[in-house]
């Protein structure tokens, strides 16, 4: 069993004033006949907003459409996301779309804060207002540097989400760089959360960052697909971004599942060096994985097939 690459599908041509570069952290759903994918990307001052692309549900690298604006622009001066607003998660809820996101605001003696945002659409995903200028999961007593990558699912017994939680910056080269893990929060309704404060994917190293947590419900409970790095080298270095693989019983505790299962960097092109930010959706049975390469979405946003027989 096995991914199988099928390459690069999206990267913006540049020619948008807010889309210059990236298309960074993609967000799949199932929507209307077609996948959609949301993405954030950057305009020339490396502010990120949030629009989409669809591809066919059949050939995941056919495109069919590009979105011509944001779908959710920056936030008021002042607020966690007026620096960026990157989708994480996309959910239908009643006749709603509800986007889950990260909110990126400039830090001071660090580069950059994050926190989680939540906004919804009632016009199918085509623009999307916030339910509230705050974020719904910040910095907290517990967990003083940031939260980011929500990942939801909503079941019979409530809403659980998995998400990045900054542990500490790190001083490399004389840079701060961020070690976050992934964390697990429950709800009953989507908008408050209650934390465990226990991480899901524990380190392999003091310095190993896991986040971006893409979870799946499975027969024998759950399965987990998220990306993990040094905080070494990694802007496409030796120590770049992996994606890696942890199951679980009840969604709490996870074992982490050796080998790279078809999702090693190519070692030429779009994705030489590094693999980040899985996003699943499930269509007709198939897995399939959204995903970024080298530049954390400077080259675009690729796809990859699960097979159980792999070629």
């Amino acid at each position: 069993m096995s991914w199988i690459q099928q390459g690069v599908v999206f990267t913006p041509d540049g020619t948008r004033e807010w889309s210059r570069t990236h298309a960074q952290a993609p967000s799949a759903i199932d929507l209307r006949g077609r996948i959609r994918v949301y993405y954030g990307t950057r305009d020339a001052d490396n502010r990120s907003r949030t629009s989409f692309f669809e591809v066919d549900r059949d050939d995941p690298t056919k495109l069919l459409y590009s979105h011509d604006r944001p779908v959710l622009d920056l936030g008021k001066p002042g607020t966690f996301d007026e620096d960026g607003v990157i989708a994480s998660q996309l959910l239908e809820v009643g006749d709603e779309l509800w986007m889950y996101y990260g909110g990126v605001s400039k830090g001071g003696s660090v580069p950059y804060r994050m926190s989680i945002g939540l906004a919804r659409s009632l016009d199918g995903g085509l623009s999307f207002s916030r339910f509230f200028d705050g974020p719904i999961v910040d910095r907290s007593p517990q967990e003083p540097y940031m939260t980011m990558a929500p990942n939801v699912l909503r079941e019979a017994g409530g809403w659980t989400m998995w998400y990045g939680s900054g542990v500490k910056w790190t001083l490399v080269s004389g840079k701060y760089e961020p070690v976050y893990v992934t964390m697990v929060a429950h709800s009953t309704d989507g908008i408050e959360w209650l934390r465990t404060g226990l991480p899901c994917i524990r380190q392999q190293f003091p310095d190993e960052a896991n986040t971006r947590p893409a979870v799946l419900k499975t027969s024998t409970g759950y399965e987990m697909w998220f990306c993990h790095r040094h905080s070494q080298d990694y802007r496409d270095g030796q120590g770049s971004y992996r994606i890696g693989h942890a199951v679980s019983v009840d969604g709490q505790v996870w074992d982490r599942v050796e080998g790279d299962l078809g999702l090693e960097p190519t070692g030429a092109g779009w994705n030489a060096s590094t693999m980040a930010y899985p996003s699943i959706v499930v269509v007709g049975g198939r897995k399939i994985m959204f995903h970024n390469g080298d530049g954390f979405g400077k080259t675009g946003i690729g796809c990859a097939v699960w097979s159980d027989t792999p070629a």
